[in-house]
């Protein structure tokens, strides 16, 4: 091991018993790539006791290779690479204590996945873990339970990403179960979702409506986070109508993407996904037969730097 290699953080998998830790969460998702670092201290005031010292996002769009060439180019490896040696050294600047890197839907299809990751690890120390679609929402439900007002009734916890959606159906506070669609916006743009893909996506949620009836959506995603943005005040109670969800999907629907940038001020990597995201989430919405979604904005970066502190205090 090299002496740059010494200075990484520590992976997950050892515990430090601690008054104070720094915990960091890098999630590279198929279309961004993110990392987050949160303070926790139990001896702080209240509402000091958790801290979020800093949160990035990069662009990275690996999907956008994958769900196309079926591998990471040259040209993207290069560019990630490049993301997490600065990753790393944000990490040490913050006095990171743990961390745990995960890699979802474009790394899982990517031929060439396994091998950038290797090259990852041998330049910078951090170790990258390609996690699965029913783990990733797992991770995500366990800390929806915990900060939403989902412990009694009926809940559809769908999250959508570049690669896959992840659905989750919780019955008084506890997973009922979880599945895992390939189908995210990337792959939307790339033509590559089937139609037996949407076929088992609507045949489970139809299934699920009508054992469950009076079903709630909380959505989750960079995408539902910035049209909720679109149609709410900052002060807005986190529940968006469906109706005006369909209102801000056929208005940027009618625009393109260079028009969409313009007018709602949408980053290039948000022009273009933002639309199949809203379908997919009108889609569960007209299945289900729910009229509000609730966005809390908890995204899968929180559910891992949160889930490293509970194992935290099971140790103390």
């Amino acid at each position: 091991m090299t002496k740059d290699k010494e200075t990484t953080p520590e992976p997950i998998k050892q515990k430090e018993k601690m008054e104070a830790k720094t915990f960091a969460a890098i999630d590279i998702g198929s279309n961004g790539a993110r990392l987050l670092i949160k303070r926790f201290d139990d001896s702080a005031p209240q509402f000091e006791r958790f801290k979020r010292v800093m949160f990035i996002r990069i662009p990275l769009r690996l999907g956008k290779d994958v769900f196309t060439l079926g591998k990471i180019s040259k040209d993207r490896a290069t560019m990630m690479m490049r993301m997490m040696k600065g990753f790393k050294q944000f990490m040490l600047l913050y006095q990171v204590d743990q961390y745990r890197a995960c890699a979802t839907a474009a790394m899982r299809d990517a031929d060439n996945g396994k091998k950038v990751m290797k090259e990852i690890e041998r330049e910078t120390g951090i170790k990258l873990e390609i996690i699965r679609g029913e783990e990733e929402a797992r991770l995500l439900c366990n800390n929806i339970i915990e900060q939403t007002n989902s412990q009694t009734g009926n809940f559809a916890y769908v999250d959508v990403g570049g690669g896959s959606t992840e659905i989750s159906l919780l019955h008084d506070g506890a997973l009922a179960e979880s599945h895992s669609f390939d189908m995210g916006t990337l792959r939307m743009l790339s033509g590559k979702v089937t139609n037996a893909t949407k076929h088992q996506m609507r045949g489970m949620l139809d299934e699920y409506a009508e054992h469950f009836p009076d079903t709630q959506i909380i959505g989750s995603g960079g995408n539902i986070n910035k049209l909720f943005r679109l149609t709410h005040g900052k002060n807005d109670e986190k529940q968006m109508k469906v109706e005006e969800l369909k209102e801000i999907y056929e208005a940027l629907s009618k625009l393109s993407e260079e028009e969409r940038k313009e007018k709602y001020g949408l980053k290039d990597d948000r022009a273009d996904v933002i639309i199949p995201a809203a379908e997919i989430f009108l889609m569960v919405a007209k299945a289900l037969k729910c009229d509000t979604i609730y966005v809390p904005n908890i995204s899968l970066a929180d559910s891992i730097v949160d889930g490293l502190y509970r194992e935290y205090c099971q140790t103390k």
